[in-house]
């Protein structure tokens, strides 16, 4: 199900089954208004429903993990990013230590 080869299939199957009960000369299975091809597409919504659903829990429940893991990293990034910003303002400060040491110096 959900998929263009099932709705391929399904609508050729429908339209054989309309076709042979509309023009079946020798036995009809289902006159119109086709009561047991209702009956198939009821039993076919009573199971697609929950097949439906246990896929988007399984997806809400992958989404869940990859955004646990996008945090991990964006925490992750965020200290390495904060890490290197001492780092240069250190090497900053130490520089303009520098450049007054030689200023004075003159």
């Amino acid at each position: 199900m959900g998929s263009w080869k099932f709705i391929t299939i399904q609508t050729v199957f429908v339209a054989t089954w309309i076709t042979l009960n509309i023009i079946g000369v020798v036995q009809r299975w289902d006159v119109y208004p086709f009561i047991l091809l209702n009956l198939i597409f009821s039993t076919q919504a009573a199971y697609a429903a929950p097949i439906i659903m246990m896929a988007q829990n399984r997806q809400s429940e992958r989404d869940r993990h990859h955004a646990e893991a996008d945090y991990e990293t964006n925490t992750r990034a965020k200290e390495e990013i904060e890490a290197l910003q001492k780092n240069l303002s250190r090497i900053e400060i130490e520089k303009l230590d520098k450049i007054l040491a030689l200023l004075e110096k003159k």
